[in-house]
């Protein structure tokens, strides 16, 4: 069986970690140990988030007086790629000894019209106080949202079209590699009309959609989504809350999911399951194994025919 596994953007600095280079090398023995099983058993393409390394960057970027202005998000998402690729290698050729093990740098196609550039709502970075963004926002363009403490700039996050690098995926997995790919969703990178060329643009990518899209054209066979609950709850939060074990495209979309929590993840799953008719679940990144074996998690299957 082929799958993609989406680690959640806590996998390497969880909740409250402080962004240390050792921190994330003991965590990511502990991604290691999780997902290495599968690998065992199954090609195996492990996509990540990149939320804090981002966000870290881009402060020491905008702190930097030496560059005439802040490096573009694309640029940082690239170097976040690298950064998180290489740890994850580690750990993974340390788990799995003699095995071929590969962090690819992935590009993603996304639309230059697509409407969300028109709205930025994705926040990467620090909250400033209002005079300093105010001056980012003169001097740069940054849009900025209010916040806690402040304000933080907040970037577009276009739909997923394409990941370019998916054939040498597919080639990586036919020799038997453990691809490491589309971190933090890719490098966005939209194509000119007319020649085809491509350039970076100032976005963030979701990167639950991006490994939907990965798998999809990779022709995976199974979608797994971890991250830090077991599973899907309905009426999170309350004391109503209840797992989800089993649900459909539709019951996921029904349920309406947090755009800033579980919404991605449920859509994600839900786009690979309706454009694929393969099966994808969502849980937890120790409970990895038991989730493709049916034995934890929340798992997405399509509509059983009617009649």
């Amino acid at each position: 069986m082929r799958i993609v596994v989406a680690l959640g953007g806590n996998a390497l600095l969880r909740r409250g970690d402080r962004p240390d280079a050792g921190v994330q090398r003991a965590n990511v023995v502990r991604v290691a140990t999780a997902v290495a099983p599968l690998a065992h058993e199954h090609d195996l393409v492990i996509t990540h988030g990149n939320t804090p390394q981002l966000g870290l960057l881009a402060t020491e970027s905008a702190a930097d007086r030496s560059l005439g202005a802040p490096c573009p998000v694309d640029l940082l998402g690239a170097q976040t790629q690298g950064l998180i690729g290489s740890l994850l290698v580690h750990g993974l050729r340390n788990a799995l000894p003699g095995r071929r093990v590969v962090a690819l740098l992935t590009h993603t196609q996304v639309r230059a019209d697509d409407p969300a550039f028109a709205r930025p709502t994705e926040a990467v970075g620090p909250a400033y106080p209002d005079n300093v963004a105010d001056f980012l926002t003169d001097e740069y363009g940054w849009a900025m949202t209010r916040v806690r403490g402040g304000r933080q700039r907040v970037l577009p996050a276009p739909r997923p079209e394409r990941v370019l690098e998916c054939d040498t995926v597919r080639v990586l997995l036919e020799t038997g590699s453990v691809v490491v790919c589309a971190g933090g969703g890719g490098v966005p990178v939209v194509a000119d009309r007319s020649t085809g060329a491509l350039r970076g643009v100032e976005a963030i990518v979701d990167k639950d959609l991006a490994a939907a899209r990965l798998a999809e054209d990779v022709k995976a066979d199974f979608l797994l989504i971890l991250t830090d609950v077991p599973n899907v709850y309905a009426d999170y939060g309350t004391p109503e809350r209840r797992s989800v074990l089993d649900a459909t495209p539709g019951e996921l979309r029904a349920a309406g999911y947090a755009a800033d929590s579980m919404g991605p993840k449920a859509e994600a799953a839900a786009r690979f399951v309706e454009h694929t008719g393969q099966l994808a679940a969502i849980g937890a990144l120790d409970a990895a194994y038991e989730i493709v074996h049916g034995r934890s998690g929340t798992l997405v299957r399509p509509d059983l025919p009617v009649g």
